[in-house]
């Protein structure tokens, strides 16, 4: 079985301005960040970004605007020489709707878990909110909680 590090999107890959990223003119990787992702993933681990998009149920941006900033982000990892297994969203909020999808909903890594062959005894979710850790825990992954913003490196340094 394999093992994988979770990782929210907001405010743990990318700076989070408070609000929304509603665009790729505003999505700006956070420093150390590809640093960080290669050590794990030369460490071995499938890297998966699971990340809520309530913007999208509200209008405030589309599902296009999402699949260009995951193309970006996936494509600077590439070329670092990081391979970004998989990306989940979740377009759902809870004004609209309920979704299991939404964090702090399990469903996104619980498909991670299954269609990766994911050992979840051996994986982590990193995130900057406690709905991250929640949904980790409801799918037994164990969860670390960063600030937002925050710099990677020391995460990385406990797992590698």
């Amino acid at each position: 079985m394999n093992k994988a590090i979770f990782l929210d999107r907001d405010g743990v890959l990318n700076h989070d301005p408070g609000d929304y990223t509603m665009s790729l003119e505003e999505f700006h990787i956070l420093p150390g960040v590809l640093d960080a992702l290669k050590r794990l993933h030369d460490a071995g681990y499938l890297l998966i970004i699971i990340t809520n998009q309530a913007g999208i149920s509200k209008g405030l941006y589309t599902h296009d605007t999402v699949r260009e900033i995951h193309a970006y982000f996936t494509r600077v990892c590439k070329e670092a020489g990081i391979d970004i297994t998989a990306i989940y969203y979740s377009p759902h909020h809870e004004a609209f709707g309920k979704s299991l999808t939404r964090k702090p909903g399990s469903l996104m890594i619980e498909r991670g878990l299954a269609r990766y062959n994911i050992d979840a005894k051996k994986s982590w979710m990193i995130g900057d909110k406690q709905r991250d850790l929640d949904a980790a825990a409801k799918a037994d992954v164990r969860g670390i909680l960063i600030d937002t913003n925050a710099p990677l490196k020391e995460v990385v340094d406990s797992l590698v």
